[in-house]
C-alpha cells in the first residue's frame, strides 16, 4: 500500500506557545498535515516583524502532555519563523500557519501583527502563508474557529492559486466568535482602515513616576461594502490576500516626471 505523504505545516503564533488558540489549530490540523509547532514562548503581540539581533535565541521542545513536541524560542514570531526556514528544519514547509490570535487583526492592525508577521516571514522565504485571528478576545468557540482554519488550509494546499505567479500567497483570515455551521460563508476581502488610536494612557508607578501604556486602536473608519470590517460585522469570515510590495507604484511614477529623479 502506497504511504499518503501529508503537506508539511509550519505553526507559530504570537500568544506564545500556551495559548488555547494555538492548540486549538494544531490539533485541527493534524489529520490534513505534518505540523511542526515552533512558536514565541512569551506573548509577542504587537511584535510586528521584529528579530532579536541584540541577544541569542534559545530553543526548547515540550516533552509530555497535550503539547507534546511543541517547539518553542525566547524570541518574537518572526524569530521563531525565521531560524525554522534557515536552518533549523531539515526540509522547508508547504505552508507557514500563524494563530490562531486573541483578538481581531483588521485594517492596519497588520503592520503591527506579530500573527500576520509570523505568516509574512515565511511568504519572505517564497512559501505561502496564512495569519488567523478571532474577533473577541476570551477563546470563547475557540474550537469551531480552528475547525474553520483547517477547511482554509486545505483550500489553500490544494489551491493553485498558493503560489500564483511564482509568488507565495499570503493571506490574513479573521474569524467571529460563532459555531462551525455559521463560519461556512466566507467572504474575499480588502482591508479596512481605522480611525487614529484612542490616546495613551498615562498613570504613575508606586514611586510617583509617569508611566505610559498605548492606548487602544481606533474604530473603524472605512467598514464599506467589500472591507473586512463589513465581513465581520456580517457574521462571515473575512479572507484578505495581502502583497509585501510596499512601493507606491503611482507616486513612483509622478516623481520621476516631475523633477525628483535626477539621476
Amino acid at each position: 500500500m502506497t504511504e499518503v505523504i501529508k503537506p508539511h505545516v509550519l505553526v507559530s503564533n504570537d500568544d506564545g506557545y500556551l495559548a488555547p488558540g494555538l492548540l486549538a489549530l494544531v490539533n485541527s490540523l493534524r489529520p490534513v498535515a505534518q505540523v511542526t509547532v515552533i512558536a514565541p514562548e512569551q506573548n509577542h503581540s504587537g511584535a510586528s516583524n521584529s528579530l532579536t539581533l541584540s541577544r541569542p535565541l534559545s530553543i526548547h521542545r515540550v516533552a509530555g502532555g497535550e503539547r507534546d513536541g511543541f517547539i518553542f524560542i525566547n524570541g518574537t514570531p518572526t524569530d521563531c519563523v525565521h531560524i525554522a526556514m534557515t536552518g533549523f528544519l531539515d526540509h522547508r514547509p508547504d505552508l507557514v500557519v500563524s494563530g490562531i490570535n486573541q483578538g481581531e487583526n483588521m485594517g492596519e492592525d497588520v503592520l503591527y501583527s506579530g500573527t500576520v508577521a509570523a505568516a509574512v516571514e515565511g511568504v519572505m522565504f517564497g512559501v505561502p502563508g496564512i495569519a488567523f485571528s478571532q474577533i473577541d478576545r476570551g477563546w470563547a468557540r475557540i474550537e469551531d474557529a480552528a475547525a474553520i482554519a483547517r477547511d482554509i488550509v486545505v483550500q489553500m494546499l490544494f489551491d493553485s492559486l498558493a503560489q500564483g505567479e511564482g509568488i507565495a500567497t499570503l493571506l490574513n483570515v479573521n474569524i467571529p466568535n460563532r459555531n462551525y455551521e455559521d463560519l461556512k460563508r466566507w467572504r474575499v476581502t480588502r482591508l479596512g482602515n481605522r480611525h487614529h488610536s484612542q490616546p495613551v494612557v498615562v498613570q504613575k508607578n508606586p514611586r510617583g513616576e509617569l508611566i505610559y501604556w498605548i492606548g487602544a486602536a481606533g474604530e473603524a473608519k472605512d467598514a464599506s461594502t467589500g472591507t473586512d470590517f463589513c465581513a465581520i460585522a456580517d457574521g462571515c469570515v473575512s479572507i484578505t490576500p495581502m502583497q509585501l510590495d510596499l512601493t507606491h507604484h503611482a507616486r513612483l511614477a509622478a516623481m520621476r516626471t516631475s523633477g525628483w529623479d535626477r539621476s
